[in-house]
């Protein structure tokens, strides 16, 4: 599983920027995006053995889930698709597409309270 290494990483990440802030986190705020390869509830399930014996044991993770969209090169327009692994245009059914979201696996932000 890979997530409990991605997991670990946000938690060291997350303890090194409360460190500089002299604070304690209370949440951590991830955008994750269909493409991402990372399950989410696989993700979540991690977070609290990550967090164990860490500065972040009791915190938060939440977790934002960002829909794939493709740009449509026939249709001139950005489109978000139901389907993640159908990359075609969900207007016209062209495959001239490029990806513009659902890639993310990104620490978005910290909730950090005053130590």
């Amino acid at each position: 599983m890979h997530e409990l290494s991605i997991a670990l990483a946000i938690v060291e990440a997350a303890a090194e920027e409360a460190q500089r802030h002299g604070g304690r986190v209370e949440a951590v705020h991830l955008r994750l995006g269909a493409l991402s390869g990372v399950g989410k509830d696989a993700l979540l399930f991690s977070w609290d053995l990550a967090c164990a014996d860490t500065p972040l044991a009791g915190a938060r993770l939440e977790v934002k889930e960002i829909p794939v969209s493709v740009w449509c090169a026939a249709c001139k327009f950005e489109r978000t698709l139901d389907a993640e692994f159908d990359l075609r245009c969900p207007v016209c059914g062209g495959s001239d597409t490029e990806v513009r979201s659902g890639r993310e696996l990104e620490l978005s932000a910290l909730e950090i309270q005053d130590g």
